[in-house]
């Protein structure tokens, strides 16, 4: 694994991040390189001598596989190969592998695929020995004279065009949901956060869900919806569950999911979850309100949810459990919690009741006539 410090803040010098995206991809880093540059070297990212020192490292190790924490261009990855004589990945491509093995539902599926071929269609040029000139006439794939590359470039194009032809029908599908939902009045909450900081767990400690959750990134691709009833507002409100954000989260994959992340731009209130054992937590709050600003769901009201509190040391134990934290330079509510435990999630329903209060006020009384109930309660009259 390599690393390149452009004199960028909150350089991940340890590849701690880095790391743990390629255990969850299912690889098993043997080592860890981190260098200083003041730019990027055009043709091999990280200049000839460093990497010599790459290959000679990777051959000890006896590595299959380089991965960069940085994005790579067509032509420097495809030179880093042929300088190193093994395959070369970068960030990008190790996240969209992630995402590729997650996805579960047919909307997540079609979101990746989308952004493989994004991502694909600009790694065509003079990528591969095979793209000579193929030769033309009847029975040949492709016109007269086309190239290979031509070709494939032509395929890809047509099979993003209709993978967005299908994704245009989900999206479509989902606002049909959303207005049912609009109709009934629902209260709707979206659960948004760097990934791993524990919203499936949270999620699952509010509506009692068995929504897969685990110690590991990008564990929940595909947006799940659950009613959770608030008692204090008297009502039930609809809660889901997002997919975490990360940095340098590649771009074709917040276009490609723009239709799940639909789910907090149409939301009353975003929980923000955030990991308070992780001494980064400051970068990844900068990180998701990012990509938020990016779906358009910046504006919408927030409550920072400062989950993992169990598992801070008794000197960061903080003061309050309940607080405000300045967000871009204005106060947001701050809950101190812990999903795993079920601490301080009283104190969550009652913010969300209050706010749920504010926007569809008091819910309308009931009556109720005594022969409308069942028969198990024969002095119904008193």
């Amino acid at each position: 694994m390599v690393g390149v410090d452009f004199g960028f803040p909150h350089f991940d010098t340890e590849l701690e991040e880095l790391g743990l995206l390629a255990e969850s991809a299912g690889l098993h880093p043997v080592a860890r390189l981190s260098c200083k540059r003041k730019a990027p070297d055009p043709a091999l990212f990280v200049g000839s001598g460093k990497a010599d020192e790459i290959k000679a490292l990777a051959l000890m190790h006896g590595a299959t596989e380089v991965l960069f924490d940085q994005s790579l261009s067509p032509a420097q990855q495809r030179n880093l190969e042929r300088h190193l004589g093994m395959a070369v990945n970068d960030r990008t491509l190790l996240i969209l592998e992630i995402f590729a093995q997650r996805a579960r539902s047919h909307e997540g599926k079609l979101q990746v695929e989308l952004a493989r071929m994004q991502y694909l269609s600009t790694r065509l040029v003079r990528r591969w020995s095979h793209l000579e000139r193929q030769s033309g006439g009847i029975g040949m794939r492709g016109g007269p004279g086309e190239t290979q590359i031509e070709l494939d470039r032509r395929m890809i194009g047509d099979a993003i065009k209709r993978t967005k032809e299908r994704l245009s029908k989900v999206k479509k599908q989902r606002n049909t949901q959303r207005r049912q939902r609009e109709r009934r009045q629902t209260f709707n909450i979206s659960l948004v956060g760097y990934t791993n900081a524990g919203k499936s767990t949270l999620f699952n400690a509010l509506v009692k869900a068995r929504a897969y959750a685990a110690d590991q990134l990008f564990a929940t691709l595909d947006t799940t919806t659950r009613q959770l009833y608030l008692g204090d507002a008297g009502r039930s409100v609809s809660l889901s569950d997002t997919v975490g954000f990360i940095r340098d989260l590649p771009h074709g994959l917040v276009e490609a999911f723009q239709a799940t992340l639909q789910e907090a731009m149409e939301a009353d209130v975003l929980l923000h979850v955030v990991d308070a054992s992780n001494p980064n937590f400051p970068e990844q709050i900068e990180q998701v309100q990012k990509v938020l600003a990016e779906i358009g769901a910046d504006t919408v009201p927030q409550i920072l949810v400062f989950n993992k509190l169990d598992a801070l040391d008794e000197a960061h134990q903080p003061l309050q459990l309940q607080d405000d934290y300045e967000l871009d330079g204005l106060p947001v509510p701050r809950i101190f919690v812990s999903a795993r435990s079920a601490l301080g999630l009283d104190r969550l329903r009652a913010a969300l009741s209050e706010r749920a209060r504010q926007v569809m006020g008091e819910p309308e009384a009931v009556e109720y006539d005594a022969r409308d109930l069942p028969r198990e309660y024969p002095d119904a009259s008193d």
